[in-house]
């Protein structure tokens, strides 16, 4: 009878350890050094044989192993990845990591308020930092997300947090990066993805648009009174997009709509916008270098949205957009855009595929996202003074076939990198092998 509890509390102690979402990384207490590795700097610049250090979770060497002298013996810890590449840690921009849990439970959703116009809600606050989801996204080195609201016509301000933390607090590498439009579609498209409708004029456009107009112009004349009262949480929060602290991120792909768009940021004398989206962008790239908006762009890994469109339209976006200096990311949004978050090194490597350099495809989900969101000065490269959030992958990190991330580090803090899935795998697999035998 005791071997049975015994052998019962074993099982379920594995059952529970499966369950449960990794541990977060104790600070950093080793001074470590990295060397031989092929490090992809996110600046666009590759070291084939490197020299990467850190301590109390900033980056102190980022050179050349072969023209640096070091002190090897300063080292509490001296990591060999000859022949391994490193990176920096990916960032994930318009995300609903740890707002969306399982689409068909409704208490695990919490990315939508009530109302249209909401740039006072704060999605920060709403980060589930135990969701079962991000230790799947880091294990192939997306260690960074921008946590973004959805739903009514300003939803809210989204911050960026880092993928290993006891709470939303610890989570927080920078607050209200910006607040997000989603601005009023010209025509609409009937049905669904599966069985697409007719696409219709929305007749309303014009009026809804004159109601985004309508809330700037009070918002604009709230924030340039000297001491406004009564205080009004809607336009208060509306004051960093027009004094240049946050980026208006406005949800559109379609030509006519961006434009309209950058003409709300010409009025209302808008510092820093960026279109999230932008399937358009490109036949617009003038208007958007002379009015420094930047681009998000949404999912490669998708049909066109028009039917006479080349079929890998999508794929050659990025390069189409860069050739003219634009500032441009990638995002994940879409069906399953949750979960699918892990494969958006794949996105990079798709449009590296399609004619772009791969380290500038590599900036697409590195540096390029840290300076649109205003964080570059502590992630989206590897540069000393910098955040020491990296990885280091067997292979190419853009490549499927060659991804396979064995060390991550956050501020410093290496990351256990199992999760669910994995282990899942592993219980499967011995069921299955054992019954080969």
């Amino acid at each position: 009878m005791k071997q049975i509890i015994a052998i019962s509390l074993v099982v379920l102690g594995a059952f529970t350890a499966w369950g449960q979402v990794p541990t977060p990384g104790a600070s950093q207490s080793k001074k470590i050094l990295m060397l031989g590795g092929i490090a992809h700097l996110g600046n666009g610049a590759v070291i084939q044989n490197s020299a990467i250090a850190f301590e109390n979770g900033k980056l102190t060497i980022v050179g050349d192993a072969t023209t640096m002298r070091l002190d090897i013996a300063y080292f509490d810890e001296v990591i060999k990845i000859q022949g391994k590449h490193v990176y920096p840690g990916l960032l994930a921009p318009n995300s609903r990591l740890g707002l969306f849990e399982i689409g068909a439970v409704k208490a695990t959703l919490d990315q939508d308020e009530i109302g249209p116009m909401l740039p006072h809600v704060r999605s920060i606050i709403a980060y589930n930092t135990d969701s079962k989801i991000i230790p799947t996204v880091r294990t192939n080195g997306v260690l960074l997300a921008e946590i973004a609201p959805k739903g009514g016509v300003i939803s809210g301000s989204s911050s960026v947090v880092h993928l290993d933390a006891w709470n939303w607090e610890d989570a927080a590498v920078a607050t209200e990066v910006g607040i997000h439009l989603r601005w009023p579609d010209l025509l609409k498209r009937t049905g669904w993805w599966a069985e697409p409708g007719k696409v219709v004029k929305n007749d309303s456009n014009l009026a809804q648009v004159k109601r985004i107009r309508e809330f700037f112009a009070r918002a604009k004349a709230y924030c340039d009174l000297p001491v406004p009262a009564p205080t009004n949480l809607r336009y208060e929060a509306m004051r960093g997009v027009f004094e240049g602290q946050q980026t208006l991120f406005v949800h559109t792909n379609y030509a006519r709509e961006i434009v309209q768009a950058v003409n709300l940021k010409r009025e209302y004398e808008i510092p820093k916008m960026a279109i999230v989206g932008g399937y358009d962008a490109y036949l617009l790239t003038q208007l958007l270098k002379e009015n420094k908006v930047a681009v998000v762009l949404g999912r490669l890994h998708r049909l066109p949205l028009r039917p006479e469109d080349d079929v890998d339209l999508p794929y050659k976006l990025p390069g189409l957009l860069l050739k003219d200096s634009i500032t441009v990311c990638l995002d994940y949004a879409g069906d399953m855009e949750v979960m699918g978050t892990r494969n958006l090194p794949f996105l990079a490597g798709t449009a590296a595929a399609y004619g772009l350099d791969r380290e500038k495809a590599l900036q697409l989900i590195t540096l390029n996202p840290a300076r649109i969101m205003g964080i570059d000065h502590l992630v989206g490269s590897l540069a000393v003074g910098k955040n020491a959030t990296l990885f280091v992958s067997e292979g190419d990190a853009l490549d499927m076939r060659t991804n396979a991330v064995t060390m991550a580090y956050i501020d410093g803090r290496a990351l256990d990198l199992s999760n669910h899935q994995e282990a899942l795998y592993e219980k499967f697999k011995a069921k299955y092998e054992a019954a080969d035998q």
